[in-house]
């Protein structure tokens, strides 16, 4: 009968042990209810004890978790519809908030579903199509994080990241991005073809300019090489006449053959001194 006592007490010992005695691991953190409200949260690993009966224990995950969203349509400023395929990385940082707010790891998908398309609407909203898929993709997306941890906190969750897997265009609207694309691509070679003709007449200009300063630079030159060459025949002349007048009469005489005599008719006595120089000596 003895044994018997000490078995029960012993049983009795090791199952209230049992319900009073719980294992933190290290990739999660506790939250210890009592009477179903929270009183402690345990968020280092280890061996931690309880109220048996009266309080029980909830584990959230103390690990990054992902959010993977369903792709979603959004309007961009330009009002071109694009659908975004993105993801968001998050942790539980306020265990006995999130236990208030979302429960568990469900809800708290669905919350951050409405949060992160919200917000994504919102941003993308304020944003050229262009901008989200090249020039200022990380700015939006940073901008969409930021925003989106501050209302998460109200949940007793910290987002991390938001970032984009992929973006696509509905098919429908695939034709207008080309046409616009197209009439892009042609405004810029307009342009393009614009500045080319400026800078071919600014060329012409520049050469037409060049060719007017040449030919009146040789023009001027060639007539002061004219106005030395006269002088100098001149000079000439003056020389020759100088020193046999009787012969520079000759000279001016065939001249005056050469120009009058050909083709014209002249009535003159023979005697004339015209001809003086075509008498018989």
């Amino acid at each position: 009968m003895k044994y018997i006592s000490l078995g029960i007490v012993i049983f009795i010992i090791v199952f209230v042990l049992l319900f009073s005695v719980f294992v933190v691991d290290v990739t999660k953190q506790a939250v210890i209810l009592e009477f179903g409200k929270p009183v402690r949260v345990v968020k280092d690993p280890g061996l931690y004890f309880k109220k048996p009966f009266v309080q029980e224990v909830i584990f959230f995950e103390k690990r990054i978790l992902e959010y993977d969203s369903e792709p979603t349509i959004v309007v961009t400023k330009d009002k071109k519809s694009m659908i975004l395929d993105s993801f968001a990385l998050f942790r539980i940082n306020d265990p006995i908030l999130f236990l208030k707010t979302v429960r568990n790891e469900i809800g708290a998908q669905a919350r951050l579903d409405d949060i992160i398309y919200s917000e994504m609407r919102r941003v993308v909203g304020q944003y050229d199509f262009d901008d989200i898929v090249s020039k200022k993709r990380e700015e939006v997306f940073e901008e969409i994080t930021t925003s989106s941890r501050e209302k998460a906190k109200e949940l007793g969750i910290e987002i991390s990241t938001v970032r984009m897997k992929r973006v696509s265009v509905p098919a429908e609207n695939l034709k207008k991005i080309y046409d616009s694309m197209i009439a892009e691509r042609q405004r810029q070679a307009a342009l393009y073809r614009a500045e080319g003709q400026r800078e071919a007449q600014r060329i012409k200009s520049e050469a037409e300019k060049k060719k007017v300063i040449i030919l009146s630079e040789a023009y001027r030159r060639a007539q002061e090489m004219k106005g030395r060459g006269e002088a100098e025949a001149s000079r000439i002349l003056q020389t020759a006449l100088s020193s046999d007048p009787e012969f520079y009469q000759f000279l001016k005489t065939l001249e005056l053959y050469k120009s009058t005599l050909p083709g014209n008719v002249l009535i003159i006595t023979p005697d004339s001194e015209l001809f003086r120089y075509l008498r018989r000596k």
